[in-house]
């Protein structure tokens, strides 16, 4: 797969609330210890719930799949990086879906309103991640000192058409057919 894919998902924060309420080994079953430690620790646990949730269908859909297909509950969830940014973690069938795909990370953005979380997966290939500490090779650096020669040999040229013109104008007097100077002469 060359390109990245794309997950997009959003859940209802009160139908995580009631669900949560419902079935009482729900955040076990479905969320890691970590997930569940921050969940619970924040003033309203079922927005949170519900973006790690919405993460874990984004990310399935960014990698072309979902649950079943020996893909659990547990084998995407969200761990909070520096400054707390999220990140997808892959584990199980997840992962091996990824390698095969070429996915090296799953770039995630979490979001909340009062109703909704959303969440977005882009899952990144080698193809389409930036390379910024690759060398360029001696042609590469070559082909770039040529254009950059070319350039000073083009403002160059332009800079003598330009004195030429003005050599050539100011011999024969104005060229806009009268046309004064300040002093209005």
């Amino acid at each position: 797969m060359e390109l990245a894919g794309i997950g997009v998902d959003m859940l209802e924060i009160e139908r995580m609330r009631r669900a949560l309420e419902r079935h009482p080994n729900l955040a076990r079953r479905a969320f890691t210890e970590e997930e569940r430690l921050y969940c619970e620790s924040t003033a309203r646990p079922a927005e949170h719930y519900a973006a790690r949730f919405a993460a874990r269908e984004a990310v399935l859909k960014a990698l072309g799949t979902g649950f079943g297909n020996g893909i659990g509950l547990k084998d995407v969830w969200v761990s909070r990086g520096e400054h707390g940014r999220p990140s997808a973690v892959l584990e199980g069938r997840a992962a091996e879906v990824a390698r095969e795909q070429g996915v090296r990370e799953v770039a995630l953005s979490l979001s909340l309103t009062r109703e909704v979380a959303v969440a977005n997966a882009v899952a990144v290939t080698d193809a389409v991640r930036p390379k910024v500490d690759e060398t360029p090779t001696p042609a590469q650096e070559m082909q770039a000192s040529f254009k950059r020669a070319r350039s000073v040999i083009d403002e160059l040229e332009m800079l003598q058409d330009g004195i030429a013109d003005t050599l050539e104008g100011g011999a024969e007097g104005p060229s806009d057919g009268g046309a004064t100077d300040e002093t209005g002469e």
